[in-house]
């Protein structure tokens, strides 16, 4: 990650942007988070983060900040390649504490009660 600035990847970009970065996580969150869970050692605060950049009511700029973290965690490719194991994570996991440092007193209670059910759901099926 030397030759990328976590700063330049949490860039929260325009709305045009963040309408572009919202449907790719969309997408790809709940996949990537599922092969990622057992790696990532705040999982809960992941799905929180996701449910905060979701929401219409979370200021446009965290927005952004967050959907450019989860963008970068959903990408296939970067830095260091997610497929391995536990290091693949590490880039990705350095990019969303910054992110969550940044703005973290904007994720609420209401984000983590769905990210708790969400985490409870997967760990009935399981």
């Amino acid at each position: 990650m030397d030759d990328v600035k976590i700063g330049e990847i949490l860039l929260p970009g325009d709305e045009e942007t963040q309408d572009k970065q919202e449907a790719k996580v969309r997408r790809r969150f709940w996949p990537t988070f599922k092969k990622a869970a057992r790696q990532i050692p705040f999982s809960r605060d992941l799905a929180a983060a996701y449910y905060c950049a979701m929401d219409r009511e979370t200021p446009l700029r965290v927005r952004g900040i967050l959907l450019a973290a989860l963008g970068y965690f959903v990408l296939p490719i970067d830095a260091i390649p997610d497929v391995l194991a536990v290091v693949g994570f590490t880039d990705d996991i350095a990019v969303l504490t910054t992110a969550f440092t940044l703005i973290n007193r904007h994720i609420k209670e209401r984000h983590y009660e769905a990210a708790d059910r969400v985490l409870a759901d997967d760990a009935t099926q399981a």
